[in-house]
């Protein structure tokens, strides 16, 4: 079983997500009432749908995670697996993603966010290491 079935089976036992097909037509998801949560289009990569207020609120620990991929305008982000490791942030991520969709639930007149579709992704970097 590859990593990214072992998190999605891990959170399809979480109450609040039940699996479905992605949005996209590349994988499988997670949903809650509200939206769908999170996309499995590769075995390396997993799409987090975020709020724009908890993108906001996290930017800088996003900008901080070398796993963390983001589209400028996009409320999801992917996590790109390189390491074991990158995973672990999984299930911390999923729980900030469902209490904002709980907290702050986007408007239906909003149109739905469009998942990152393995577009060219870039979270700028603070390069205070001065190299």
């Amino acid at each position: 079983m590859t990593v990214a079935l072992r998190a999605m089976a891990q959170l399809a036992s979480w109450p609040d997500l039940a699996e479905t097909p992605s949005s996209c037509g590349t994988g499988r998801a997670l949903r809650s009432v509200q939206d769908e949560i999170v996309h499995f289009p590769t075995d390396q990569d997993v799409d987090l749908h975020l709020t724009a207020r908890a993108i906001k609120r996290f930017e800088d620990h996003l900008r901080g995670a070398t796993a963390i991929r983001s589209v400028p305008g996009s409320r999801w982000v992917t996590i790109r697996r390189e390491v074991e490791t990158d995973m672990d942030l999984l299930p911390a991520l999923v729980s900030v993603a469902l209490q904002a969709h709980q907290t702050w639930p986007v408007s239906r007149d909003t149109p739905p966010a469009k998942c990152n579709d393995h577009q060219d992704m870039a979270l700028p970097r603070d390069d205070s290491s001065g190299s």
